[in-house]
């Protein structure tokens, strides 16, 4: 089967950079599936949803000067991943699932712990807090 612009085809990774992956399809071609094609949810690292010899779906979206531009988004019906489930993002810590209160409280609380302790260095620097000097 030849390599036509719409067709979804099976590849494997081959490699990872910051902007993307490789994938090195059928005829040992490889294609750039760019990291804003590899699922529907902001990728901020792609080594949350790829790793080195995955098997993946994807479908060819453009072919300029033998260069050859993959999608995985597109290739799973806009979601999901290569395996059939949904595909929604790397999995959150326990931490990052905190309200927005809860988050707001931790950080004020850090925040004046970090002013406490900086007002004791420059305090203890000018001769502590309330004390007088006569010149």
């Amino acid at each position: 089967m030849s390599l036509e612009v719409g067709s979804i085809v099976e590849g494997r990774v081959t490699g990872i950079t910051h902007f993307g992956a490789f994938v090195e399809l059928e005829e040992g071609k490889t294609g750039l599936v760019h990291i804003s094609e590899v699922a529907d949810a902001y990728v901020h690292d792609i080594h949350d949803y790829l790793k080195e010899n995955d098997l993946v779906k994807v479908k060819i979206i453009n072919i300029r000067d033998g260069k050859i531009g993959l999608s995985i988004r597109q290739a799973n019906g806009g979601s999901g991943d290569p395996d059939g489930r949904k595909f929604r993002g790397p999995r959150r810590s326990a931490a990052s699932r905190k309200s927005f209160e809860e988050k707001l409280r931790g950080f004020l609380k850090e925040s004046d712990e970090r002013l406490a302790s900086l007002r004791r260095s420059l305090d203890s620097k000018r001769g502590g807090r309330g004390t007088r000097r006569d010149f």
